[in-house]
């Protein structure tokens, strides 16, 4: 199951991983306590998504230049195509790209995203991912991680991701793979897989996975959005298609949450590299992960309080 179909008796005593509403049924609620996601079938439009996809197009061909955002290439496919969306394996940090950032201000996203963050709504980290044809090399294979690795925010229960199929995900063409109830677990230390070719910057990767956990494959129809806890481990398998799979997520978190010192944690590693990705992009000389993140952050609803 990828969502609440089967009805379940709920555990007693109170859940700890979404907020009282009355948009998700208790059921609903039980399935995320008990997993740390939850699948809503088609709940973007195709109309939304097509404007995704004609304005990741413009940025492909540099046609729109939005300030910020990072345009992350298959290194190993540089030299073999010029400007396309053939080597654009994924555009981060669209939040200052008007029709992009639209998907993080979708009313029928928010108001399910509430029940996780509660009404003071930031968007902080954004994606447009372009899963490329792959061969036997595992180019955009991506491996298991907790998206929390990343963030310099707490607590954890306060921040979730959407993420949007953009087109039919299948474990052909590389659909997310996650292991449930994951997210009750701490946060493992990541670093770059020991793979052979050249891996994509900041895919990062835990370091010991339990092979033991069972994988769920989240197989999405076009516009069915699965949200999940940051702490859940989670990948996405090789595209083993012609074609590309494409998808489109934000990270949301409380506007409540705080930022925390990574220094002496596993995180410390992931503030240096980057510190000298931003370094070497804007000639920056001080900058700590904070600030990164305090660009990046926007608010969408309520009011912006400490993030």
């Amino acid at each position: 199951p990828t969502s609440a179909q089967v009805s379940v008796v709920p555990h007693s005593g109170r859940f700890c991983y979404t907020l009282d509403n009355d948009l998700l049924t208790t059921e609903q609620r039980q399935f995320y306590e008990d997993n740390g996601y939850l699948l809503i079938k088609k709940l973007v439009s195709d109309e939304d998504i097509e404007r995704f996809r004609k304005e990741f197009t413009r940025i492909c061909k540099r046609e729109v230049k939005p300030p910020g955002l990072m345009i992350m290439k298959a290194e190993s496919l540089r030299s073999q195509f010029g400007q396309s969306e053939n080597v654009v394996n994924k555009v981060q940090d669209f939040q200052e790209d008007e029709e992009l950032f639209r998907y993080c201000t979708l009313p029928e996203v928010l108001k399910y995203v509430e029940c996780f963050t509660g009404p003071n709504i930031m968007a902080m980290h954004t994606m447009l991912i372009n899963k490329l044809p792959d061969s036997d090399k595992q180019t955009f294979l991506h491996p298991m991680h907790q998206d929390l690795h990343y963030f310099p925010f707490r607590p954890a229960s306060r921040i979730v991701c959407a993420w949007t199929a953009m087109e039919r995900a299948h474990q052909d063409n590389g659909c997310l793979v996650v292991q449930p109830g994951t997210h009750k677990t701490t946060l493992k230390p990541h670093s770059y897989p020991e793979w052979e070719g050249k891996t994509n910057k900041l895919f990062h990767g835990l370091l010991d996975e339990d092979e033991k956990i069972p994988k769920v494959h989240l197989v999405m129809e076009k516009g069915d959005t699965v949200f999940f806890h940051p702490l859940l481990i989670h990948g996405s398998g090789i595209n083993r298609t012609s074609g590309f799979r494409k998808s489109i997520s934000c990270h949301f978190a409380s506007s409540e949450c705080h930022y925390i010192d990574v220094k002496n944690t596993t995180q410390e590693h992931l503030e240096k590299e980057l510190e000298e990705m931003v370094h070497k992009k804007y000639n920056a000389t001080s900058v700590e992960l904070k600030d990164i993140w305090n660009f990046r952050a926007r608010l969408v609803q309520g009011e912006r309080i400490n993030l």
